[in-house]
């Protein structure tokens, strides 16, 4: 058996394994890589993954990061199965179309650049009817109810506790009369969270492919959050301003109104203050979670069976169109505002933190994950300014990060999931993780579990055999070196011609001068938003 990499390899995004036996070639996820311009060049790379010649894919949960390429890899010529858990396949109805119309958006505004500098246009990496293709190809699998896709593969389905329908992967593989097991983790939830269950549990593997987006730290406690979205509530409240909320269409806009349900029910809601839902994303999304209580907690569960709804309260407003979004800025008055997407870069949330991320008076709550390169990033990491639509904007609101609603696994939660498996020689491949999140965390599962651990390289092939060997075929795909030594004195060259032209300079109008010093002060503050980041 070989499995390549394509993704979710020292990053986040991109969640990808091929996998190819002795009778089949198929995938496990299929996800958007996500990120700077260099990462997201991957996207236009479905020719590398070979789609006509995958079986079927299987695909661990909805989230874009890892079901994102499926309507790319339609537009390829994949016509196979496509196996997921029915709340996953009712979230990716609305998901991949939202995200065609994304790719379409975002072709469209490349475009009109591209033509200003007579260049050629570029076509979107797939379109709606790309999406509308992918639904038809779904099939929804039960947990527990194993499967055989293919001669000589059996899969099962199992609970991973991250977001609803989300699973873990048991994988056999049955060649040359061995048989070799492998689970995919998926993304790992996170103990304890609202609406969902926690995860389930697996005792036996060979290997062992393992997330490691928190490995190298915890999550506060759940009631400490609470505590600390009632504190700024509480601060934009008294001073008549909003709570902009940067947050995910599924999941975690469902767990906030959980948790607002929670604080209207302990009266740390004030009842005057409107929520507004501003995501048609995430507005449908809470509409299939409301359809699925299958897949609830006890704890929500019992809620509902006395009669409470708590993806609802009294003072939730949807807001679907565009000029509905645009007006909760012209209100005056408090408000909580939820909207997408969770790391500030895109969507509805711009125009939301535009209004008000430099009023002194107004909280902005993160509440998930902050991606390197990401508005959300440079903001939690104390940036006193930060440009949104071209505009650069002072820092004033009062800041919160609040870690306890993450949907992903912490460190220790991890390493206690771990511990249930029962098998010494079994082999841990860890991915979905930046390398100092994989480097602690490799370092304390071999420590204190005695695991031999690997960390997946982009693009890397490995051959595992059943006697839990790895046999690294095709190492992963080098990363260019960055001459920096070259940039910076390339830099001090540029800044040198500049000072040898001064007289010119000096003998323009005052009015020529003041534009060429504030576009040195521009690149200045540019270099100083740059060593921020460090």
């Amino acid at each position: 058996m070989k499995i390549t990499f394509m993704g979710a390899a020292k990053t986040v995004t991109g969640s990808c394994y091929i996998i190819e036996t002795e009778n089949a070639r198929f995938a496990v996820d299929c996800g958007l890589h996500q990120g700077n311009a260099e990462i997201e060049k991957r996207n236009r790379g479905i020719s590398d993954y070979r789609v006509k010649e995958l079986d079927f894919i299987l695909i661990t949960h909805a989230h874009i990061d890892h079901t994102g390429l499926l309507p790319a890899a339609v537009r390829a010529g994949f016509t196979g199965p496509i196996y997921m858990t029915q709340p996953t396949r009712d979230l990716l109805d609305i998901m991949l179309l939202d995200s065609a119309h994304i790719q379409e958006m975002e072709a469209e505004w490349t475009n009109r650049k591209r033509l200003r500098k007579g260049l050629s246009p570029i076509s979107p990496i797939y379109e709606q009817k790309d999406a509308i293709a992918t639904t038809p190809l779904m099939r929804a699998i039960q947990y527990g109810s194993s499967f055989e896709p293919a001669e000589g593969l059996t899969v099962n389905y199992k609970d991973a506790g991250h977001i609803l329908g989300s699973a873990f992967i048991e994988l056999w593989v049955k060649e040359n009369g061995d048989t070799t097991k492998v689970v995919f983790s998926g993304d790992l939830g996170h103990k304890d969270q609202l609406i969902v269950r926690n995860p389930s549990i697996v005792e036996k593997a060979d290997y062992l492919l393992m997330e490691s987006t928190y490995g190298d730290r915890n999550h506060k406690d759940s009631s400490n959050s609470l505590d600390e979205l009632a504190e700024a509530i509480a601060w934009s409240y008294s001073n008549k301003e909003k709570v902009v909320i940067p947050a995910f269409a599924v999941e975690r806009s469902q767990q906030l109104i959980y948790s607002l349900f929670l604080l209207y029910k302990a009266g740390k809601l004030p009842e005057d203050m409107p929520v507004y839902l501003d995501s048609p994303l995430a507005i449908k999304a809470t509409e299939i979670f409301r359809g699925h209580p299958e897949y609830f907690d006890l704890d929500t569960n019992e809620l509902l069976h006395n009669g409470e709804n708590p993806l609802s309260l009294p003072n939730l407003k949807f807001t679907l169109d565009t000029e509905s979004s645009r007006s909760i800025n012209n209100t005056s008055g408090p408000a909580i505002i939820i909207s997408a997407s969770g790391m500030a870069n895109a969507g509805r949330i711009k125009h939301h933190l535009r209004h008000n991320i430099w009023k002194k008076g107004a909280s902005i709550v993160f509440v998930g994950y902050q991606g390197v390169g990401t508005p959300g990033r440079r903001v939690v990491n104390g940036a006193e300014d930060i440009t949104i639509f071209g505009e650069k904007l002072k820092v004033e609101a009062k800041i919160f990060t609040i870690n306890g609603f993450s949907g992903h696994a912490g460190q220790d939660e991890m390493i206690d999931w771990l511990k249930h498996f029962d098998k010494p020689s079994m082999k841990i491949i860890l991915t979905h993780g930046e390398i100092k999140s994989q480097k602690i965390l490799s370092g304390r599962i071999t420590k204190e579990l005695g695991y031999e651990v690997h960390i997946a390289e982009y693009r890397e092939e490995l051959v595992l055999t059943p006697r839990g060997e790895m046999e690294p075929i095709i190492k992963g795909q080098a990363i260019q070196e960055i001459d920096w030594e070259f940039l910076l004195k390339d830099s001090e060259k540029l800044f040198g011609e500049f000072r040898g032209r001064l007289d010119k300079v000096k003998s323009q109008t005052f009015l020529g001068q003041t534009e060429l010093r504030d576009k040195l002060l521009e690149i200045n503050r540019q270099v100083i938003e740059l060593i921020s980041e460090l």
